[in-house]
């Protein structure tokens, strides 16, 4: 085993540098505050490896992702989204047998407990569907009690209910949303055919079935089933280390994906093609205030690959089918394809790798087939499920699993002395600080001026505006 060499103080420290089956490298750095009393600092982990993982490879630089050992490219041209949902979560690519079976769990746990539709009745109508799936996910738990030790067997049912309850609780929370009455799923229509019939579908109109939007909802869901230590993964894993439950480990997922930095990336892209539209632009003026930086380009680039995206290949190709199908008229669709054309033509866009990335294109995939715009990271997070489960899967199984407790480094006050009600508002210091005041001018003749430490913000005085005390 290679090893790595640290020289701190003066003492040198070997460090085990391990090596992955793509050949990537990680310096293990497990002992190495108790072996030399310090700690790393990485704000947003972006140089930091937090387990080790056999479920997905991703190469920024390459434009690699594999799940399981399998790319994208091919899992997303010959296999739907259940398959590679089986592949995620066990390892290999089912048999018929096994895929037959899965896919009859999955149909038999789609509905949830008749009791839970009086929890959606409770919300608002404007409640965002986001903040329904969150809610509901979490409350599976109180529902469908998972036993602290779980075998084989209640691992696989558990595993069901979430690909597949997601799913039913996102449909139901957009039922919600518009004030339509819930659609239950049938055993007649696969995943993506039964979510989109509880969707779209009512008691007064059936909703007729698109194959190229079928095909584009599903490959959208195969290539956002996993894309390793991302934030909501990562968030999984770390809630999973404490052995919460697991309905509310995959609730505290959908959490993460939430932020507009992380799910919510593909309704920016959406929200910027509106802005342009609205500014009576078509996209070329925005281009130039983009390269300008008085405009920020939404949906190009991407933190961790540095080539091109290999996802938003494939979706591109997709996009442009859906674009170019009779009746699929929209002006978003037409600016879109003029940013597009433009940022592929200019070196200014090339020489700094910004590129089309998936968001770019899943956005206007499923603007396409009139998903609307606040289901967007819904739809995410229904693809993301067999991906979070896998990984709580492995982590489970792993006997070394610790619960996550990273580090930090303090930056605040030194130690201080407690200071009476009656005698705060005066500028104060710690008491380290006053020790160096005092050895600084001890027999000096001279005066130095304590530090004075910030007062919390909007903090004046110790009195309201009426002059009474606060409670």
């Amino acid at each position: 085993m290679n090893k790595a060499v640290l020289n701190y103080g003066g003492v040198e420290t070997e460090l085990d540098v391990l090596t992955g089956t793509e050949g990537e490298k990680g310096i293990d750095i497990q002992k190495l505050r108790c072996r030399t009393g310090i700690v790393t600092l990485d704000e947003g982990y972006a140089n930091t490896g937090s387990c080790t993982s056999a479920v997905t490879y991703l190469d920024g630089e390459k434009g690699i992702l594999r799940y399981r050992g399998y790319p994208i490219e091919e899992l997303a041209a010959r296999s739907r989204f259940v398959e590679v949902a089986y592949l995620l979560m066990y390892g290999e690519l089912p048999t018929s047998k096994q895929l037959n079976s899965f896919s009859g769990l999955l149909n038999n746990s789609s509905l949830i407990h008749e009791d839970m539709r009086h929890f959606f009745l409770a919300f608002p109508n404007y409640a965002h569907p986001m903040g329904l799936l969150t809610t509901m996910v979490a409350s599976l738990a109180t529902f469908y009690p998972v036993p602290e030790e779980m075998g084989d067997e209640e691992e696989r049912q558990v595993i069901a209910n979430l690909v597949s309850q997601v799913r039913t609780i996102a449909a139901f929370s957009y039922k919600k949303f518009i004030g339509e009455p819930a659609v239950y799923p049938s055993y007649r229509l696969r995943f993506v055919e039964n979510f989109l019939n509880m969707m779209f579908s009512s008691p007064v109109s059936n909703y007729q079935q698109d194959p190229d939007v079928v095909k584009a909802i599903d490959t959208f869901l195969v290539l956002h089933a996993d894309h390793e230590q991302n934030c909501s993964t990562s968030t999984v894993r770390m809630v999973g280390s404490s052995l919460a439950n697991v309905y509310a480990v995959i609730s505290s997922g959908i959490a993460a994906l939430w932020g507009r930095r992380h799910g919510g990336a593909n309704q920016e892209v959406i929200a910027m093609l509106a802005s342009i539209l609205e500014s009576g632009d078509d996209g070329r003026r925005f281009i130039e205030n983009a390269k300008r930086k008085e405009a920020r380009l939404m949906g190009f680039g991407h933190r961790v690959y540095r080539t091109f995206d290999p996802r938003a290949v494939i979706l591109k190709n997709l996009c442009h089918k859906l674009l170019s199908k009779p009746g699929v008229n929209n002006p978003l669709f037409d600016i879109a394809l003029k940013i597009e054309e433009a940022a592929l033509k200019d070196d200014y866009f090339l020489s700094r790798n910004l590129y089309p990335n998936v968001d770019f294109y899943s956005g206007l995939i499923l603007k396409a087939a009139n998903i609307p715009y606040d289901m967007f990271t819904v739809l995410f997070a229904i693809g993301r499920t067999p991906g979070w489960l896998a990984h709580w899967r492995e982590m489970r199984r792993n006997e070394n699993t610790r619960i996550a407790r990273p580090r930090q480094i303090y930056v605040g006050p030194a130690l201080r002395n407690y200071i009476p009600l009656d005698k705060r508002g005066a500028p104060q210091t710690s008491t380290t600080a006053m020790r160096e005041r005092e050895q600084s001018t001890a027999g000096s003749g001279r005066f130095t001026p304590r530090r004075l430490l910030p007062m919390p913000p909007g903090e004046t005085n110790s009195l309201g505006e009426n002059g009474s005390e606060f409670a």
